[in-house]
């Protein structure tokens, strides 16, 4: 299986937010991944449902939707009535990870689990086979255009050893300082979907970013 390309909202024309989902609908794009921030889990404010309902109504793509906010439990059942196909939360986030999984996949989506760049790897093999999709941030998650996480790679490879140990097909998602420099080595550790942002909007044609991202 190729990889998978997920761009980022988060860096789109929020003043001609239907344009930018039209555009993402034309390209090869897999998901459009919706980072929901609420200034209290991470530093920044971004949108919540609202801003998801209006980009679903436009979107012919299915929504990964990756919220960054703290007791995620509260907002599970509002996030897939708005649209949300994926729904991941963070490790960090929840006192009880293995009910929120089951919640989520009650609601008939897929069940993500979000990790800091400094959470190990290894906090994950008890709730590994429960988990469709674990999103590693090689940035630390709040802002976008930051400087890719080298040790990353480690963690993808990690990641990945773990999968296979336990037999699972949880796919690897990376979010965070994409680029065609780095995508080619994530995706050799083991990397399933490539979240990017700032890389693909800020592009002179983004359609074709994306088309060479699919084409790695």
């Amino acid at each position: 299986m190729s990889v998978q390309v997920a761009p980022s909202v988060l860096a789109s024309d929020f003043a001609n937010i239907q344009r930018e989902i039209e555009m993402l609908n034309a390209s090869e794009a897999d998901y459009i991944h919706v980072d929901i921030m609420d200034g209290v889990f991470v530093p920044n404010i971004s949108f919540g449902i609202p801003v998801t309902e209006a980009i679903h109504r436009h979107a012919k793509k299915p929504l990964d939707v990756h919220l960054m906010i703290v007791d995620p439990d509260r907002y599970l059942e509002a996030f897939q009535k708005a649209g949300a196909h994926i729904i991941s939360v963070h490790l960090e986030a929840c006192n009880h990870l293995h009910r929120t999984l089951q919640a989520i996949k009650g609601l008939g989506c897929k069940a993500g689990v979000a990790i800091n760049p400094h959470t190990p790897v290894h906090l994950l093999e008890d709730i590994i086979h429960d988990i469709d999709l674990v999103c590693v941030m090689s940035v630390n998650p709040g802002f976008g255009a930051q400087k890719f996480i080298e040790h990353t790679y480690e963690k993808v490879s990690q990641l990945k050893s773990l999968i296979y140990k336990r037999g699972t097909s949880t796919l690897i998602e990376i979010d965070g300082g994409v680029n065609l420099k780095n995508a080619p080595l994530l995706i050799a550790e083991g990397a399933d979907i490539l979240v990017a942002g700032n890389f693909v909007f800020s592009a002179a044609d983004p359609i074709q970013t994306i088309h060479e991202l699919k084409g790695l």
